[in-house]
């Protein structure tokens, strides 16, 4: 709606047009002047700004991930971060990449197709000198791939991105699943060059070494929850979760399958540094309890129960007597 003017200012405005001060006309060019806007059809906008800001959490999300992931696996402090989210026709994002990279195609039921993730070479080397004992150095140039260096790259970036679906587990239940691997972009033909594509930039830091990783998601791959990519969708789902009231559920179910050591220790002592240095087999160790006492049962370096030692069928076995008081522990 246009501004609403005062009388006194209507008033000013016709005796500026009796007078000729104004003209008329220049009121219709400006009208037909906001009535014409470029658009690119090449670079079709299919996805609203508010889509793009749900893409953006999403793989914000994703990117804790793989800082956790990679950092464990490199053992080094490995940091991702989403530089931009862009929409561009997938011919202009297969000629912003390198030649020779590494193009991991991912399937995610029930998504459409596949998408694209792809990892710039220097990285790739980086992580592969890291896994290989080396200080996680880069190379200027890449000319290609040996056979071995593909394939400890490729089982490595699938277990990396087999947890892609968990980013979208608030829109979505998705099972991402890697399922081919390419290093020439132009043998690569995934959608028709001028489909929109979302491109979502991850800026990795590896050391020294720095670099990206770029997400490739087609509009076609998207479309099937597309609707569920606003905040309205996002406000919606946070209220149906706080009215069950069973939002810890699913944590509590993953805490529950969680493994965890239980050791039963027999007894404790201490002996010389030159003792244990004179120690033979069949050398006895005289343990801090009676061989009828109750033992300890430990879970990871808590005392949690106490028990006897005993045989269930061929094994050996601990029978649980009773839990150990918190000021025990």
């Amino acid at each position: 709606m246009g501004e609403v003017l005062s009388q006194q200012e209507i008033d000013a405005l016709l005796s500026a047009l009796s007078s000729g001060d104004v003209e008329a006309d220049s009121f219709l060019n400006q009208e037909e002047e906001r009535k014409v806007r470029q658009y690119d059809f090449k670079r079709a906008v299919r996805f609203s700004k508010d889509q793009i800001r749900s893409l953006t959490r999403i793989h914000e999300h994703f990117t804790r991930m793989l800082t956790t992931f990679f950092s464990a696996q490199l053992r080094t402090y490995v940091q991702f971060t989403v530089n931009s989210v862009e929409q561009l026709p997938y011919d202009e994002f297969i000629h912003s990449i390198p030649s020779m990279t590494m193009i991991n195609l991912i399937e995610a039921p029930p998504l459409n197709g596949r998408f694209i993730i792809e990892v710039n070479p220097n990285i790739s080397y980086a992580m592969l000198d890291r896994l290989l004992g080396g200080p996680g150095v880069e190379i200027e140039k890449v000319e290609s791939f040996t056979e071995i260096e593909m394939r400890i790259l490729t089982q490595l970036y699938k277990r990396a991105f087999a947890g892609y679906g968990e980013a979208w587990e608030s829109i979505a239940e998705i099972k991402s699943e890697m399922t081919a691997v390419e290093v020439n972009p132009q043998f690569l033909q995934l959608v028709s060059p001028n489909e929109t594509v979302v491109l979502i930039s991850i800026g990795v830091t590896i050391g020294e070494v720095s670099g990206t990783i770029n997400v490739c998601l087609p509009f076609v791959t998207i479309e099937p929850v597309l609707s569920k990519l606003s905040s309205h969708y996002w406000m919606q789902e946070a209220n149906r979760r706080n009215a069950s009231g069973n939002s810890k559920e699913p944590l509590k179910a993953q805490l529950m399958n969680s493994t965890v050591e239980v050791v039963s220790l027999l007894g404790e002592t201490s002996i010389t540094f030159g003792d244990l240095l004179h120690l033979e087999v069949g050398d006895c160790l005289t343990l801090d309890q009676l061989a009828k006492d109750p033992l300890s049962i430990m879970v990871g370096e808590n005392k949690v129960f106490k028990g006897q030692v005993g045989v269930s069928g061929k094994r050996m076995a601990v029978q649980v007597l009773h839990r150990v008081k918190e000021e025990e522990q």
